[in-house]
């Protein structure tokens, strides 16, 4: 086994997280490859002692392990050619850089389904987010979703003035999901806006998707903005932020060439272990990576005409309700709620206790929303 300094001991949680990764996530085995990716030396969008701690965790457990540094890059593009070699000759790559999460709806790795790592340090990873069997998180998605597909009127609401409802789940035949393996899996299948109307409210700021880098990337909010929309179309912005706003979107459209004031999808989290320490403000591309798997986080994949979109509109605290019942109530899931929800927590051995008393720190400044930079938002 590959050694790593005392101070870098794994924790029997870490070892359980990495396992549950590899094992539960990867599918790999003893004697199969493993190609860890990761961003180069100095960046700090990852803990820089998660990749050697899983490296020596999967040689531990059989595994030929070789590691490859892939930058993250201002646009969405394939890997260089040696480098999708690699991805192509091992087993199974993990990406602990953002390119994976750059990539994730892009087809050109659905042949290789690389596994994107979302929990970005060790303390994620050897949390319950990271050692909850992933195996139930495959089971609640399957069961979330066709609760989705089958319902015939889905509405969410949030504490800010969110407000929207639809048909339940059109989902697309092809095109609609990932085309690489998520861990933790930690939220559904975006659910196409087509049919959907209403209002979005959010706070904080408007941030992209990590599809893409742009100048400027973040957009900070005075207060409550709001945004209207009718299936695939925004039709205004309200709220102090308004004009500001709508430039920042069309800014963002001109400069990507893409359909500046389109929403494209939604969908929020389902794993209740995840959790985001840090203030969102501290680092708002790190909080998008990090903190969307809570159930108190709903976001839209807008500004697009293809998941994921390049702006990301954040709902805190969301109520979605599937034919009447309130499957999440102010930014929690209950899945007892929801057909088949039963009979995933009795299969899986401690997982209702983890629903009973869920994480709820996600990076929320000391007023309750979303902020960024150190001034508060408006309370009113």
């Amino acid at each position: 086994m590959a050694r790593l300094p005392a101070s870098e001991a794994i924790s029997a949680d870490l070892r359980a997280g990495i396992v549950n990764m590899l094992r539960g996530c990867a599918g790999l085995r003893p004697g199969q490859s493993l190609l860890i990716l990761t961003e180069p030396p100095g960046s700090m969008h990852y803990d820089p002692g998660l990749a050697p701690a899983i490296a020596a965790v999967g040689r531990s457990i059989g595994l030929r392990v070789q590691r490859r540094v892939l930058a993250h890059c201002p646009r969405a593009s394939a890997p260089p050619g040696p480098v999708m070699q690699a991805i192509a000759a091992a087993d199974r790559a993990l990406f602990l850089t953002r390119r994976g999460d750059q990539l994730r709806f892009d087809p050109i790795l659905a042949q290789t389904a690389p596994v994107m790592c979302y929990a970005l340090d060790r303390m994620m990873l050897a949390s319950d987010y990271g050692t909850a069997d992933h195996r139930a998180f495959v089971e609640l998605l399957a069961c979330l979703n066709a609760a989705l597909a089958r319902a015939r009127h889905v509405q969410v609401t949030c504490p800010l003035g969110t407000d929207f409802e639809g048909p339940g789940a059109r989902f697309p035949e092809t095109g609609g999901e990932v085309s690489i393996r998520r861990f933790p899996l930690s939220v559904f299948t975006p659910v196409p806006a087509a049919g959907y109307r209403g209002t979005i409210a959010v706070a904080g700021f408007l941030t992209g998707t990590g599809k893409s880098r742009y100048d400027p990337c973040d957009l900070a909010l005075a207060d409550v903005l709001r945004i209207g929309f009718d299936g695939t179309q925004i039709t205004g912005f309200a709220g102090a932020d308004a004009d500001a706003a709508g430039a920042h979107y069309d800014h963002v459209g001109a400069i990507l060439g893409t359909r500046a004031r389109c929403v494209h999808s939604w969908h929020a989290g389902m794993h209740p272990g995840c959790a985001y320490r840090m203030p969102a403000a501290a680092n708002v591309e790190r909080w998008g990576s990090g903190a969307f798997g809570n159930p108190r986080v709903l976001h839209f994949h807008t500004c697009g005409t293809v998941a994921p979109g390049e702006i990301s509109l954040n709902v805190i605290d969301p109520t979605i309700r599937i034919d009447g019942v309130a499957v999440w109530e102010d930014g929690r899931l209950y899945p007892r709620r929801v057909e088949g929800g039963d009979a995933i927590l009795a299969r899986h051995a401690g997982l209702a206790a983890l629903f009973a008393a869920p994480e709820t720190e996600i990076g929320l400044a000391p007023s309750g929303r979303l902020c960024l930079g150190v001034s508060e938002p408006a309370t009113g």
